[in-house]
């Protein structure tokens, strides 16, 4: 709630945070209450601060729980949403409608963003099962960086062979969180959703598969049937988020860790907690991307790199440590 009034007030209109509670509380059905705010600024309010927020919160949210649920599903502490290709085939999609000009299309980038991020784990999907029949996963690792580096060589071609677009394709690549009005939020909200619910859902088994595949089948776990599961439901909440922010990275290997170091492995607090806490950290980070070159604004993939970078390797120190 904090991060949430922070991201509404932060801005040029000059809103206060009483005009803000109060106008807020004017929407709730039966509550009549003079906020102060004039027209023009209960516009920004209601159609640029608050959607861009909770677009915001919903960005977090999922590459938080997805990056806790990936760690979970392949016990590795340096996995995060972009794992198994998601952001190379989200990129690959979203550079094919730019340059096919499709970004003059209603929807046309995001949906080609999604398409790429879908189809590009499908592929990884398919290739680690055609290695050997085994789908282990390592292999899906392994399958997933074959993945990632042909659709980032397929994206370097285009973005070479049609350099007048270079703008607009870094731009989507830096992430941005900048909306029109409520509708990104109301096409992305199901996917959030139903991903989320998923992985909440399997916070119990998760704490199983722990111990390894072996053990979890002598308890009655189907790990294959788990971790893909799990994937489809992680990758369909990213993809759906990435398609209409960019790409932002780091959030799905910061949250977790950093809530790992107070509560502990366990997924029953880890998954509601990064579910909250990425939604909050999303939030602040964008709040510094407008704050911080003000009037001009920060490409909020930069902000989360900057906290992110550090971070991982910090992460990585660690888990040499215990290795």
């Amino acid at each position: 709630m904090a991060a949430l009034l922070v991201g509404v007030l932060v801005g040029p209109a000059g809103l206060t945070a009483r005009s803000v509670l109060l106008d807020l509380l004017d929407a709730i059905p039966g509550v009549h209450v003079d906020s102060g705010l004039t027209p023009q600024q209960h516009a920004i309010l209601w159609q640029i601060r608050l959607p861009r927020v909770v677009l915001g919160a919903l960005v977090g949210a999922t590459l938080a729980i997805a990056g806790a649920a990936y760690q979970g599903v392949f016990r590795n502490p340096l996995a995060d949403p972009y794992l198994l290709g998601v952001s190379s085939g989200a990129s690959l999609g979203a550079t094919v409608a730019i340059v096919a000009g499709g970004a003059g299309v209603a929807y046309g980038v995001p949906v080609a963003a999604f398409v790429g991020g879908v189809l590009a784990v499908a592929a990884t999907y398919l290739l680690g099962r055609g290695i050997g029949g085994v789908r282990s996963e390592v292999v899906i690792i392994l399958a997933g960086v074959a993945v990632a580096a042909f659709a980032n060589a397929v994206q370097t071609f285009l973005m070479q062979r049609y350099d007048e677009t270079l703008r607009q394709v870094y731009s989507w690549l830096l992430g941005r969180l900048s909306t029109d009005g409520w509708t990104d939020i109301r096409v992305v909200l199901p996917y959030v959703v139903v991903a989320a619910a998923v992985i909440l859902l399997h916070r119990r088994t998760l704490d199983v598969m722990a111990v390894g595949d072996v053990e979890a089948a002598s308890l009655g776990v189907n790990p294959a049937r788990v971790r893909l599961v799990l994937v489809g439901a992680a990758t369909l909440g990213t993809a759906a988020v990435v398609s209409v922010s960019g790409l932002i990275g780091f959030v799905g290997i910061v949250v977790p860790h950093a809530i790992r170091l107070v509560v502990g492995p366990g997924h029953r607090l880890l998954l509601p907690l990064s579910l909250l806490l990425g939604a909050a950290f999303l939030v602040f980070a964008d709040v510094v991307a407008r704050w911080a070159l003000a009037p001009a604004e920060l490409p909020i993939g930069v902000v989360t790199a900057a906290i992110g970078a550090p971070f991982f390797l910090l992460v990585l120190r660690r888990s040499r440590g215990v290795a």
